[in-house]
């Protein structure tokens, strides 16, 4: 099957003199990109597609560093840290699921997957294993902008001011101000959304929430997330609890929703 070949940048953002406006009109710089730019590491085989996604997020004010295989993502996101990683699934030889798996041994940086594929499978493998948003291809630029802000909004400008209290439940401790997370003085590996799901749950001990309130509480600017989704993310914060003790902290309340044991040890 012949691969889609996306228009150049300047076809999607073609600026004339005038009255005429831009073909696709992509987003103003987000507030939190100028007064520090994020860099912003966009992964994918084909030239083309990087080039169109490096161009609208640098259109929006963003930094981006591009790698066309799954070898050299790795080393990128290794030494250059970025604040958040776009990746295509379908990579040739090592593919986007593996460099996931590899930069999540030793780091928690946010995750966009890109795919060709729409399969629910591959939407719910990419979230378990530490993607925080997922984009099916074609897709448009300028959503994929706004899903990056969102993003980026969770993991940094989201983040509460200082003196909002530490969240203690049990051996369980949650210190939003500083987005960090110990069970029985251990670090929790979460990602910038799985932390947003276990603060909401911890917050409210013995409170029942169903998927639609996880949702609306620690989802706010994404719309677009099922309830598979959301069980997901509930599955790996219990694996991960579970690796330092805390298997048992969080409960499922059949055909309702979830809790944090009130009574946690």
């Amino acid at each position: 099957m012949r691969r889609r070949r996306w228009p150049s940048p300047a076809a999607l953002c073609q600026i004339t003199t005038g009255k005429s406006r831009p073909k696709l009109p992509l987003p103003a710089r987000d507030e939190l990109n100028r007064a520090m730019p994020s860099t912003i590491l966009v992964v994918d085989d084909d030239p083309h597609i990087r080039e169109v996604v490096c161009f609208a997020l640098e259109h929006a004010g963003m930094r981006t560093l591009s790698a066309g295989d799954g070898a050299t993502a790795i080393e990128l996101a290794q030494r250059a840290r970025p604040d958040l990683i776009v990746l295509d699934i379908g990579l040739p030889e090592v593919d986007g699921l593996e460099v996931c798996r590899q930069v999540r041994k030793t780091s928690d940086q946010p995750m966009l997957f890109l795919s060709s594929r729409a399969e629910e499978i591959d939407r719910i493998l990419g979230i378990e294993l530490g993607g925080d948003d997922y984009v099916t291809k074609p897709f448009s630029p300028r959503e994929l902008v706004a899903r990056v802000n969102a993003i980026l909004r969770r993991s940094k400008a989201g983040l509460p001011a200082d003196g909002e209290p530490v969240i203690t439940l049990g051996a369980l401790s949650i210190d939003a101000a500083r987005h960090s997370a110990t069970y029985n003085g251990t670090d929790l590996p979460l990602t910038a959304l799985e932390f947003a799901v276990l603060k909401t749950l911890a917050a409210a001990p013995g409170v029942v929430f169903d998927r639609q309130r996880i949702v609306a509480t620690a989802y706010p600017h994404n719309i677009h997330v099922s309830d598979r989704t959301v069980d997901s993310h509930i599955r790996n914060i219990r694996a991960k609890l579970a690796a330092v003790g805390g298997e048992n902290l969080i409960e499922t309340v059949h055909g309702v929703g979830f809790r944090c044991r009130a009574n946690a040890p």
